[in-house]
């Protein structure tokens, strides 16, 4: 793996939301776009392009003891490319990427902000890595804030 395709190469703390309470993936997506949008991240269509991304190839992975999801749209909507992190202290629902009709409840969700196909394939590949590794993950659940959270990805060279 490049060092270019690492979780810590894209992840920049104004995109890091630890501890969330959303009452819906929509609402994580929004809260998620409108300050990707503010900070010029990314065009105006990303927020609808998402949600439709999501509605049609949904991104939720059950895991063993929690729940994940990996949102991510058309790499023409990202100005400039991220991956923003939400924790959720209540997880939030996203359909099951293997069968839409399964609920997944989300502890953790990447939000994907890739303008490069080969970065995103990349680093969905890096990420299906890091969620089968439950310590981590539990680890990232327990961060108190956006400079923990970085610490532990730094920590375990993600």
């Amino acid at each position: 793996m490049t060092a270019e395709t690492k979780l810590s190469g894209y992840l920049k703390e104004p995109l890091i939301f630890v501890q969330e309470v959303y009452d819906s993936r929509h609402e994580l997506l929004e809260h998620v776009y409108q300050r990707a949008y503010d900070l010029g991240w990314v065009r105006k269509d990303f927020l609808e392009r998402i949600k439709e991304r999501e509605e049609t190839f949904p991104t939720g992975i059950p895991l063993q003891n929690l729940g994940a999801a990996i949102p991510h749209t058309d790499s023409e909507c990202v100005v400039k490319e991220f991956v923003a992190v939400i924790t959720n202290s209540r997880p939030v629902v996203f359909n099951s990427m293997e069968d839409k009709d399964v609920q997944v409840k989300a502890d953790i969700v990447f939000v994907l902000g890739l303008n490069q196909p080969h970065a995103q394939l990349e680093m969905l590949q890096s990420l299906m890595g890091l969620l089968q590794n439950e310590a981590v993950l539990s680890e990232l659940l327990l961060a108190s804030n956006e400079e923990s959270l970085l610490k532990i990805v730094k920590k375990n060279n993600l």
